[in-house]
């Protein structure tokens, strides 16, 4: 079965940067849809940015230009260059990306997984 493993969170000031990587451990055929989603202290869970197959990206309006999100789908993984941190960026960030496994009958399964989350700090 397909998992998802973030890394790369920390504690950054106002103004520095993080990547955040998402690896991707089984035996798949491919991952059509990667995305990026946070969860701050007392918020709902929302989108922060999606990445297709053919590398077309979505951001969510917060974004502003400031996080990049990129794919290797050879080495199955993603990541999230965040610039300009701020501390109303503090949350956990979680990867989660459709899935395609082999499946029966069809040959094909599709799901979504998620990954456990890592933990983003900005202090000011």
């Amino acid at each position: 079965q397909a998992r998802l493993v973030e890394s790369g969170g920390g504690l950054v000031h106002a103004g520095e940067s993080l990547r955040l990587s998402c690896v991707i451990s089984g035996d798949i055929l491919g991952f059509p849809v990667m995305e990026w989603y946070r969860q701050g202290p007392g918020k709902q869970r929302e989108f922060v940015a999606r990445i297709t197959n053919s590398g077309n990206t979505d951001y969510a309006d917060f974004v502003n230009g400031r996080f990049t999100i990129s794919r290797d789908n050879l080495k199955k993984m993603g990541d999230l260059q965040m610039d300009t941190l701020q501390p109303e960026d503090t949350a956990v960030y979680y990867c989660r990306a459709q899935i395609e496994e082999p499946g029966y009958p069809s040959g094909i399964d599709e799901f979504p997984v998620w990954g456990q989350g890592t933990q983003v700090t900005g202090s000011s």
